[in-house]
């Protein structure tokens, strides 16, 4: 029998659940109460009207209330949507529309002071409720402000959840084209709780810190739910801060993390502790972990790194490293885990291994379809159900999977196909380079060019014919970048992501201002 959002959550109802480090002093939430909570929250969203396909936007800060109304909003057969909640006026009225969002949940305060994502709700005619942990009535209180297109609804039966009853949405990066919105069912979520339980080996005696933010597929899916299905726990600080992350980190016994590599590289320039803490593994997804920062983590943490590849189609990972005494090996992102995985050419034929083509995978996480795009799921989808990644990518001897570039984003020159991937992870080995990311710029004679945005390392210096003529030491002629930009913060999407498209365009557009001046 398939498994829901309900049923999947396993810990022992003594057990600690849930870790908010807040002060004067952290809130500890056992697995009772969070059970007890997420029913009572689920209630109140009934009494208002929130019943099966209701779409409940979610747009507050890592929190308590936040995991609580996103579990009591699938288990009312509601579909969950969280939010950015650092989101301008434009942004959520986007996200309100498109999915047409019955209720909006905001902060505290958010009503009083008309907050952006007040205004949207409010545009599109969405109730809205503020939602906050009382600590005086030990409760997520629901206070509805606005009642929105939810007016004589009249309150509706408090449901049980069925697995093919869509959980959650969320769009794409739209990094290409206009986001896409992405269903998935509890079915879906709880098979990927499934294969990253198995993957990591996850019990009740694993604690993570949770930095990622659940408005992201990476939090949510393996920093918050498959820790609720191994029966285990997690540290959920508001946001990531590099400053409080061992003290937490040390403080609540944690044992793991996952992050994107903006964050281990963070940590990585940060005080390390001492001594350091007992460290079962780390895990790295969502962008490209170089070898270089990996062997870094390595040395520094005295930890397995283990990269993982994931996708929001993919209710989150597809593939990953294993676990010693399994190999684990730098500039691949691992083995299928619960997934089938091939590299098909455009006609969906499967290559030989070795050969270069699209990653594409079929396994019971991944989406059926995108909502309300026939044509994206024509293109998306091969005749028999594989899922096309966009990924450009080969299988090594011993079947790992390593990501060459996305299929838009290579590098074309006169013919020349060009991984901005390799590029980036031999730049990154010069010593006076912190972060390298490398794309294609427009050129009249060969299509493409190579541009490349480089961080340089505190105190360090780098001039672009030493940086030049040090690629050129290490790759063929035609991969030597023609245009360097050097700036001091890479472009970052809200969750640490790096998109090289918009790279691109800040650096072109930093040069054409400086050139007006």
């Amino acid at each position: 029998m398939a498994l829901t959002l309900q049923s999947a959550i396993r810990g022992a109802d003594k057990s600690d659940a849930i870790i908010i480090p807040s002060k004067p002093k952290p809130l500890i939430a056992t697995y009772a109460d969070l059970k007890r909570e997420a029913a009572s929250f689920q209630q109140k969203l009934a009494a208002i009207g929130i019943t099966k396909g209701s779409a409940v936007s979610i747009a507050v800060v890592n929190s308590y209330e936040f995991i609580v109304s996103f579990l009591a909003a699938s288990w009312q057969r509601g579909i969950a949507a969280p939010l950015n909640p650092a989101y301008k006026q434009e942004e959520f009225e986007f996200y309100i529309e498109d999915i047409q969002s019955a209720i909006v949940l905001v902060p505290r305060g958010a009503y009083a002071s008309n907050a952006p994502a007040v205004r949207a709700a409010k545009k599109f005619n969405a109730a809205v409720a503020e939602t906050h942990w009382d600590e005086s009535l030990k409760e997520v209180v629901l206070d509805v402000k606005d009642v929105g297109g939810l007016r004589g609804k009249g309150r509706e039966k408090v449901l049980k959840p069925e697995a093919d009853d869509v959980a959650l949405v969320l769009h794409t990066s739209g990094t290409t084209s206009r986001p896409k919105v992405v269903p998935l069912t509890h079915a879906n979520l709880t098979r990927t709780m499934k294969n990253i339980q198995q993957t990591y080996q996850l019990t009740d005696k694993d604690r993570t810190m949770l930095v990622m933010p659940l408005f992201h597929v990476h939090g949510l899916l393996c920093a918050l739910l498959t820790p609720l299905y191994s029966g285990g726990s997690m540290v959920v600080p508001v946001k990531f801060s590099a400053s409080d992350f061992w003290r937490d980190f040390i403080t609540y016994k944690a044992n793991w993390y996952t992050a994107v590599p903006t964050i281990h590289q963070i940590l990585l320039r940060s005080p390390v502790p001492s001594p350091l803490p007992a460290i079962r593994f780390i895990r790295s997804c969502s962008s490209p972990l170089s070898p270089t920062v990996f062997h870094q983590l390595e040395n520094t943490f005295k930890a397995p790194v283990l990269e993982a590849y994931a996708m929001t189609e993919a209710a989150h990972q597809m593939t990953s490293n294993p676990l010693p005494p399994g190999k684990r090996k730098p500039g691949t992102v691992g083995l299928g885990q619960g997934v089938e995985v091939r590299i098909l050419d455009d006609s969906g034929k499967e290559l030989s291994q070795g050969a270069e083509g699209e990653i594409c995978i079929k396994g019971d996480n991944v989406t059926k379809g995108y909502l309300n795009n026939p044509s994206a799921n024509a293109s998306s989808f091969t005749a028999n159900g594989f899922f096309r990644t966009g990924d450009q990518g080969k299988k090594d001897e011993d079947g790992y999977v390593i990501i060459t570039g996305r299929i838009k984003e290579l590098i074309n020159k006169g013919g020349e196909k060009i991984s901005p991937i390799e590029l980036d992870n031999v730049l990154t080995r010069h010593e006076a380079v912190s972060e390298a990311v490398s794309f294609a710029i427009p050129d009249e004679l060969y299509g493409n060019e190579i541009g490349v945005a480089i961080v340089i390392k505190p105190s360090k210096t780098l001039g672009e014919d030493e940086l030049r003529n040090w690629v050129a030491e290490k790759l063929a002629k035609f991969k030597v970048p023609k245009k360097i930009y050097f700036t001091e913060t890479m472009p970052k999407t809200a969750t640490g992501k790096i998109q090289r498209r918009i790279v691109a365009e800040t650096m072109q557009k930093q040069e054409k201002s400086k050139a007006k001046l």
